[in-house]
């Protein structure tokens, strides 16, 4: 080829490139992440009130909305992109709101401060008025910001902050332990409860005069109360099992709680589908007794879930003592009610789907939740009477809704669709949803340039059907060869949508499936076998993940079905994904370079043997010699003969779900046999990226690392 044919089909692909550019308006990463995310919805006991936090590309706020009109209010004023956290937010009983700001330590005592501040970035527990708006950000040295005592009360150091039902106290988490503040003094936060373990799940009985809480010891776990009157800790049921999730009853009487026997054996990222049942019991506080009040039969269902956002608490007590609990006893994930009187449950969630975020009516006779029941790559709100079924879909479309609240005009849920990110909104009575705050979604979002997905089949290796979502470049045509992605979710407890995600994590990766198809790739989002929204079995899959790592026979399907495609080029094949989805970008890579032609590996795993030391603290590979066979057998350190195609690492070195030694270790594996690899680092970053800066370095890296190997 002469210089000038160089020069000429250069001018031309550029051109192109421009031109399309133009066509789509200008989408780069900046404006696809340009919304800000919302989390954290909560509604105020009375539902005159809503609240929930905005991260808008980094910048953290806390923001709040009255019935009826729903008129937006920024509570916080933070204005940089510094990696600080707000969560843990809530309303007191009187309307108050209790947020948590700061980041989780390490496992050396370390928060999180990717940012590099030079201040402390430790969790602290904050309330404001609903009505305040503070005039700036709030310390995070431990004092009250210049100007805001009267507006913004420090409580303590720490997280997980609830209220009394009389709002006199404030109890919170710190160090594993319970501290409170009393509101109507000016002392600092005090130590409410000593006491062995780590505590968990406090729940303030209905008069305030009692404290339940769970006490974890590692192997067993004891149900405790806290009596306020006397200052005494008791522990009533003890036993050799798990406790877990308290609810006390209306009238402050009974705990209904969770036991599940402790399994030693029992490795994470392993199947679980089968155990010894677990159990719900009942504890009479007047007399001190407890009894066994429901039990999973054996068989599929008797392993409890704990794996899906279901509720802040597995467990409700609704009308007429019913105890709403969930339960997958027929393969999925649904809800039963359990009348205590008569023992009798009852289905409440009919059909081939699972539940997620479930609350409670005022009136606690019926249970708003969402679910992907009827629309199984979306989610959307639905209701049931919990006495007598007969459930309700709510919100319709081809939206996606969740995290469903309840104000005094209506249900406020969280949506998105195929082109727009999640945002706040309100179901109207036709199903459809009214935005709240929108005001605020950016205009300059180029949701009339994206594509929308469709839903794909495609056999795995070993004959399972596993779904993806297909996106075709805009003006595609059919008898045009396109360069692939493969995209792999993390989790791998998740399953990707037909829509932004509800997850802010997912909902960027969703975001970066559209800009790299409106570059020119053809994409696939593969819904690999142990995430969720298909049932027990495909979550439990069998030999998946440090047991076999059964999850490559869907990476290989997708690799056969997209080089099946006469619009592909087969040369031009490249994996993609984080975390899990890194690990199964590193197992392709290894194993089929023939297939995959580049990787990007963001934070992923690589060594399930080391990885596990992570997870279980005395795990030792020396002692369980026979399962830690399989389990690198089950990695893709074992299959680095075959690795060949050149790989982009990222990974922060403050993560705490994928240690950093993951990538370091395999990164010198790859050089002893001269495999191509770059990186990107970002010191003290952990798992999902505090900074929002960190996300664009990393997808901006991913997007030239794609182009330089499969667009030369």
């Amino acid at each position: 080829m002469t210089q000038i044919n160089k020069m000429i089909k250069a001018f031309i692909f550029f051109t192109t490139l421009l031109f399309t550019q133009i066509l789509n308006g200008q989408v780069t990463i900046e404006n696809l992440l340009s919304v800000a995310f919302p989390t954290e919805l909560k509604s105020s006991a009375d539902g005159k009130h809503i609240a929930w936090v905005f991260n808008d590309k980094g910048v953290r706020n806390l923001f709040t909305a009255d019935a009826p009109d729903f008129k937006t209010r920024m509570l916080t004023n933070n204005k940089t992109d510094n990696g600080i956290d707000i969560s843990s937010v809530l309303f007191t009983p009187d309307g108050k709101i209790l947020f948590t700001e700061g980041n989780p330590n390490n496992g050396k005592g370390e928060s999180a401060n990717p940012a590099l501040l030079q201040s402390k970035t430790e969790r602290i527990v904050w309330m404001i008025n609903n009505d305040d708006r503070l005039p700036a950000r709030a310390g995070t040295d431990g004092n009250d910001a210049v100007g805001q005592e009267k507006k913004l009360k420090k409580i303590g150091s720490g997280d997980n902050a609830v209220a009394s039902p009389d709002n006199k106290i404030i109890t919170f988490l710190s160090g594993g332990q319970v501290w409170f503040v009393s509101l109507d003094s000016a002392k600092p936060a005090e130590k409410l409860i000593t006491t062995r373990g780590t505590i968990s799940d406090m729940r303030w009985s209905s008069d305030g005069s009692k404290l339940a809480f769970i006490s974890n010891r590692i192997d067993h776990a004891f149900l405790g109360i806290y009596n306020m009157m006397n200052k005494t800790v008791s522990y009533p049921d003890p036993s050799v099992d798990k406790d877990a999730e308290p609810v006390w009853s209306p009238d402050g009487k009974s705990i209904a709680y969770i036991r599940t026997p402790n399994n030693k054996d029992r490795l994470p990222f392993t199947e679980k589908r089968t155990g010894s049942p677990w159990s719900i019991r009942l504890l009479n506080i007047e007399t001190g007794t407890s009894k066994e009040i429901w039990k999973a039969p054996p068989g599929v269902g008797s392993v409890l879930s704990t794996e899906l956002p279901v509720t802040d608490n597995l467990l409700l007590w609704g009308a007429d003592d019913h105890i709403i609990f969930p339960s997958e006893k027929d393969g999925w994930l649904h809800l039963y009610s359990l009348n205590i009187v008569t023992g009798n449950t009852r289905l409440l969630t009919q059909g081939n789907g699972e539940v997620e975020n479930v609350v409670l009516s005022t009136d606690k006779k019926e249970i708003i939740y969402t679910t992907n029941i009827s629309d199984s790559h979306r989610r959307h709100i639905w209701k049931v009477n919990v006495s007598y079924g007969n459930a309700v879909q709510l919100s319709k479309g081809n939206g996606i809704e969740w995290s469903p609240v309840i104000t005094q005009n209506g249900i406020a849920v969280l949506r998105s669709t195929a082109t727009t990110p999640g945002w706040p909104g309100i179901i109207q009575t036709d199903g459809s949803i009214k935005k709240i705050a929108e005001e605020l979604f950016p205009s300059s979002f180029p949701a009339a340039s994206l594509v929308i997905p469709t839903d794909v089949t495609f056999t795995a290796k070993d004959g399972m059907l596993i779904h993806g979502q297909l996106f075709l470049p805009p003006n595609y045509q059919s008898n045009k060869k396109y360069p692939a992605l493969l995209f792999f979710h993390g989790g791998s407890r998740r399953q990707m949508l037909l829509g932004f995600h509800y997850m802010d994590y997912y909902s960027h990766d969703y975001a970066m499936n559209q800009y790299n198809a409106l570059n020119g790739y053809i994409v696939l989002s593969v819904n690999y076998r142990s995430g969720i929204g298909y049932g027990l079995n495909f979550r439990e899959a069998l030999h998946y993940g440090a047991n076999g790592g059964s999850e490559y026979n869907d990476v290989i399907g997708a690799g056969m079905y997209i080089k099946s495609r006469h619009d592909v080029d087969t040369k031009r094949i490249g994996l993609w994904g984080g975390s899990y989805g890194g690990y199964l970008t590193a197992m392709g890579l290894a194993n089929n370079s023939d297939v995959f032609a580049c990787g990007v590996d963001i934070h992923g795993v690589h060594d399930w043997s080391d990885e596990l030391k992570n997870w279980v603290a005395d795990y030792d590979p020396a002692t369980r010699t026979a399962f830690a066979k399989i389990a690198f057998a089950s990695s893709p350190v074992n299959f680095l003969k075959g690795w060949r195609s050149p790989v982009l690492f990222i990974h922060g070195d403050d993560d705490r779900n994928v240690p950093f030694n993951q990538t370091v270790n395999l990164v010198e594996k790859l050089r002893q046999q001269n495999v191509y690899f770059e990186q990107l680092i970002f010191p003290d970053e952990v798992h999902s990226f505090l900074l929002h800066s960190n996300w664009l370095k990393a997808y901006h890296a991913s997007d030239d690392f794609f182009k330089r190997q499969l667009k030369r």
